[in-house]
């Protein structure tokens, strides 16, 4: 099997649907010649040449004509530099790509995928290291994933271009261009939704998703812990996260963005609503609900860390 960084890994995928999909556009700010801003789609212009095409700064216009080109034919993957930027083309998401099923009674549909990334990198700044994944949940009618591995940086932007609901691809700038590791590239396109099980054991079930996915598993390598990585958001695997928690009886989510309206708060009331009887409270760490800093050592303070996370399931695998 090939090597491939994870930045490598989405350009494998988006070389092999431009090559197997006639339908399939690739276009965004800088993402032709240019290769794309942090290099995803490079060399693709030069193969695919007018598929893969430069626009203009108008996430409107980007986002507008995906939902055109995806009502009539087209499987148009864009990417939206920054999610941040998502927010001045809402519209075009949440009112309208995410309605054509519902408008149309079901005779029309919008495959589109939309790339984009978020998190938090050395001087980022404020404006530039929002997690907004829990914007689009709370929109029916789009799927939501966010890959951490360079496999599945493969695996789920190949099943969103193949999926017929519009799709964001959440990919987190931090893992571009990290170690390289072995990538299945010959297998079928996987059906969307389901999890990664990265650890299993008996005393807590941990969810988490994106990056900070890495972090958890580190802080978890001496606990008898569950550690669920919920890949797809949207579909949610919530029968597997509910079997997993009836089990252990103990309940810890660990995601990077903001605490307040953050999907960790939905884990833990599905859970709730489930009836299961918890040993212990259930734990949510996040970033609190402030801006990220410029400084990076001030950024750094903010989103949950290696050690934090460690202490807190271990005190949860033990409590109750």
């Amino acid at each position: 099997m090939p090597k491939y960084s994870f930045a490598e890994a989405a350009n494998a995928a988006l070389r092999r649907v431009l090559d197997e999909i006639p339908e399939t556009l690739l276009y965004g700010e800088d993402v032709g010649v240019p290769g794309g801003v942090h290099g995803v789609s490079k060399g693709l212009h030069k193969t695919f040449g007018d598929r893969v095409f430069d626009t203009p700064i108008s996430e409107s216009a980007i986002l507008g004509s995906a939902v055109g080109a995806a009502m009539f034919g087209r499987r148009p993957i864009v990417e939206i530099m920054w999610s941040d930027f998502f927010l001045v083309a809402l519209d075009q998401v949440v009112n309208q790509a995410a309605n054509v099923r519902y408008v149309s009674n079901g005779t029309m549909t919008a495959p589109l995928t939309i790339r984009t990334q978020q998190g938090n990198s050395p001087g980022a700044v404020a404006q530039h290291s929002q997690n907004l994944e829990a914007f689009f949940l709370h929109t029916p009618g789009l799927r939501v994933c966010m890959p951490s591995t360079q496999q599945d940086a493969y695996d789920l932007l190949l099943a969103a271009v193949h999926c017929d609901d519009p799709t964001i691809v959440i990919e987190n700038r931090t893992l571009y261009h990290g170690a390289k590791a072995e990538v299945e590239i010959n297998e079928g396109v996987q059906p969307i939704g389901g999890l990664r099980r990265r650890r299993t054991g008996d005393k807590a079930t941990v969810v988490s998703w994106g990056a900070i996915t890495h972090k958890v598993l580190e802080a978890a390598k001496d606990e008898d812990v569950d550690v669920l990585e919920t890949v797809w958001l949207n579909p949610f695997p919530w029968d597997e996260v509910l079997d997993s928690v009836r089990r252990t009886r103990r309940l810890a989510v660990v995601h990077e963005a903001n605490r307040t309206g953050g999907f960790g708060a939905e884990v833990i009331t599905r859970v709730a609503e489930a009836g299961i009887e918890l040993t212990a409270p259930p734990v949510r760490l996040a970033a609190p609900d402030l801006r990220l800093p410029a400084a990076p050592v001030l950024a750094a303070a903010v989103i949950p860390d290696t050690a934090t996370i460690a202490a807190a399931i271990a005190d949860l695998a033990t409590r109750g």
